[in-house]
């Protein structure tokens, strides 16, 4: 049973872990992309509509980026229709979440191999979904007893295999990445508020960033809740505040200046100003979901008395299997756990790859806002390569261990 205590004091450190360890990256990304998109008029989107046998590798590629914000730009690209499903699948089994960085810091020998290896089974099993489907109807009729799309109109869904998403066409000014229901007109003083969080959210991003880069730098050590001019402060509070404008933002600050609606991705942006608050309404969005699962694993840890440890200590084939099978857990908190075990040397790197491939980090959470049913069965998807390359490398490469004895 878990104490009022603990209970506040994991709330606590979640509101602030979650925006460091996750949020200021997955902002740097969008605002990345979204900026390309600004500078290009919206040139990278056509090209991807217009090259569609191209679309799996820029998937894989996006995937690839450390952390989750390049696999996070995919999932609206799928929504609208611009990319294929095999594309999504390709993005999410190449995406090291926040554990990349952990590897990258810790063992960086391995995460080339790993994440060079996530990258080639993520290219080939989109392209091999995009082809043949691979029976996506049976994982379609499975999923269908599970619930229907999260959409706002409960509408019939298209099979996935044929590249579509699961969801209605949106409007014009929807697709275009405009809240049809932001309003912003009524109260100016509510939109200046809701301006100023904005600024403020991004001087708190980079701060975080800065947090997040030291954090690693230290080999992600336990890092205390302190109010002060130390790396401990500072990291208390980007994250506590970085959090709490997240969550304004997209409860309340949406209403007055628009944006940030689950699955929109802009074709153009008219000043650098909109591709800034873009990418922060689409974070903020994503930092509400990244709270919700570093709750859940938090809580299940204590209440359930959970051990990633013990998980990680199957013998044999069953440590890729194991590795895979943690990686259905969508988040990064648990992978981070994981992939500290795996620098220390307590799994081996058959179960890393495997871990690699199978996980989606905080990239499903867009896709889970607005098609639940597409996202279970992406997440489904990414675990069949994992396994099989996992099993693999087990068997073929069992020799194959880096940075083993970084973090002591």
């Amino acid at each position: 049973m878990i104490s009022p205590e603990q209970a506040l004091e994991i709330l606590v450190f979640s509101v602030r872990d979650g925006f460091v360890q996750v949020s200021a990256f997955v902002a740097i990304t969008v605002l990345l992309f979204s900026y390309v998109q600004y500078r290009t008029g919206g040139r990278v989107v056509r090209f991807l509509e217009d090259n569609e046998r191209l679309q799996p590798i820029a998937g894989g590629l996006l995937g690839l980026t450390p952390g989750c914000g390049g696999a996070i730009v995919a999932m609206p690209l799928y929504v609208r229709g611009t990319v294929s499903f095999g594309t999504v699948v390709a993005a999410l089994a190449a995406t090291a979440g926040d554990s990349a960085f952990v590897i990258l810091a810790l063992a960086p020998e391995a995460a080339l191999y790993a994440y060079g290896l996530a990258f080639v089974a993520a290219v080939l099993f989109g392209y091999a979904i995009d082809l043949w489907g691979l029976g996506i109807g049976r994982v379609d009729d499975a999923v269908e007893r599970i619930g229907r799309p999260m959409t706002d109109g409960g509408f019939a869904t298209t099979s996935v295999a044929e590249g579509g998403p699961s969801i209605p066409d949106y409007e014009e000014d929807a697709a275009c990445g405009h809240d049809a229901r932001a309003v912003g007109t009524d109260s100016g003083a509510m939109t200046t508020l809701s301006h100023g969080v904005h600024v403020l959210w991004w001087v708190v991003a980079f701060a975080g960033l800065v947090a997040g880069v030291e954090y690693l730098r230290r080999g992600a050590p336990e890092v205390a809740l302190e109010f002060g001019p130390t790396f401990f402060g500072l990291f208390t509070v980007a994250g506590l505040l970085g959090t709490s404008a997240s969550f304004y933002l997209h409860f309340v600050g949406r209403r007055f200046i628009g944006e940030g609606e689950a699955g929109r991705v802009r074709d153009d942006f008219e000043s650098a100003y909109e591709t800034f608050q873009h990418a922060a309404m689409e974070t903020s969005m994503v930092t509400v979901w990244v709270l919700a699962a570093y709750l859940l694993y938090e809580y299940s840890v204590v209440v359930f008395a959970l051990d990633i440890g013990a998980l990680a200590a199957a013998a044999g084939v069953l440590a890729p299997i194991a590795g895979a099978t943690l990686g259905l857990v969508p988040g990064c908190a648990p992978q981070i756990v994981f992939a500290t075990l795996y620098a220390n040397g307590d799994i081996p790197f058959s179960a890393l790859t495997a871990n690699a491939i199978s996980q989606d980090g905080d990239a499903l959470f867009p896709l889970m806002a607005i098609d639940l049913k597409a996202a279970i069965i992406a997440t489904i998807y990414t675990t069949i390569p994992a396994i099989v390359v996992g099993v693999a490398v087990y068997y073929f490469w069992p020799y194959a261990q880096f940075g083993f004895g970084v973090v002591g």
